[in-house]
């Protein structure tokens, strides 16, 4: 393959059509302007449309790549479009087909020669009457009220508290981001809008999740940012139980009554693997035999007796 022009070399009509001429031995069509290399140099299509657009490095103004090629080769003059033309070509395939097209669909039927993915192209970059900025998707879910990948409705943190309300009432729990499709709100699944609250998607922030806005907002309990424990308040809740049901708490004893939120289990956990501020290697046995034996003794402790002096010694 030859290689390329350098970017400061003047080039002329000739040369563009013969290096237009190996594009379409090597690909099967003719070059369009797109940011595509010109062989194997620096120099792109793009950068020669605008040269033929503007009159730069020798060549005359006043014409396209396009229209240049449409004038040696034979090839098909782009046509204007507007998006009230596209949107006639989406709705004709919608009836025929019972689905909206998407950019993999193809030629257009009766446009001409037009391609889905020509005219999402066209929406894309601009030119041929469009303003670009746009898509195939885009366009549609927005002209025809159609939910697409391209377009998603945007959020508000109000709008998914009120979301996580409804869930609560329905269900009575709060959501996980596990949890499925969103029940009264078409199309919406708690794992998307927890993605869009950690990556700052569809008009978010960012930086958050599903259940840090929850903790944050409605008070409920983050597994990954729980509070912190100390052995003092294991205690005291030991003791509260074992008031309660004449029993110490055991790993297996649920759920822990004066702390709601809290298991037996998950305290012994905590204090085996020293998690959420504990030091670790001690268990929830170990720390009630020791701490509740000394909390008995010291209730438990009787006073010195007092020794009455006999009688024979008063006075």
């Amino acid at each position: 393959m030859k290689r390329g022009p350098k970017l400061s070399s003047p080039i002329s009509l000739e040369q563009v059509l013969i290096w237009a001429d190996e594009y379409k031995r090597r690909t099967g069509k003719y070059p369009s302007k797109y940011p595509e290399p010109v062989g194997q140099g620096a120099l792109t299509w793009l950068q020669i449309d605008g040269a033929l657009r503007l009159g730069l490095r020798g060549l005359p103004s006043g014409t396209s790549l396009a229209r240049l090629l449409h004038e040696h080769r034979g090839t098909r003059l782009p046509q204007r479009l507007t998006e009230e033309q596209i949107l006639g070509w989406v709705d004709a395939f919608a009836s025929a087909h019972g689905r909206w097209p998407n950019v993999l669909d193809g030629s257009v039927p009766d446009s001409g020669g037009e391609t889905w993915t020509g005219i999402n192209a066209a929406l894309r970059n601009g030119g041929r009457g469009l303003q670009g900025g746009q898509s195939l998707g885009l366009l549609i879910a927005t002209q025809r009220g159609v939910r697409t990948r391209a377009a998603v409705p945007r959020l508000t943190i109000d709008q998914i508290l009120r979301m996580a309300d409804l869930y609560l009432g329905a269900t009575g729990r709060w959501p996980k981001c596990t949890d499925g499709a969103i029940p009264g709100f078409p199309g919406e699944t708690w794992k998307a809008v927890d993605s869009a609250l950690r990556h700052g998607a569809r008009g978010l922030p960012g930086g958050s999740s599903l259940a840090e806005l929850l903790c944050a907002r409605r008070g409920t309990r983050n597994r990954r940012n729980l509070p912190s424990l100390t052995e003092a308040a294991i205690l005291a809740w030991a003791l509260a139980h074992e008031k309660r049901t004449g029993q110490r708490p055991r790993q297996k004893s649920g759920a822990v009554v004066d702390a709601p939120g809290e298991t037996w289990s998950a305290l012994d956990m905590a204090l085996r693997q020293g998690h959420r501020g504990l030091p670790g290697g001690s268990s929830l046995a170990r720390l009630l035999g020791q701490g509740l034996r000394q909390h008995h003794a010291c209730g438990t402790r009787r006073r010195p007796r007092v020794v009455k002096a006999p009688d024979h010694a008063k006075g």
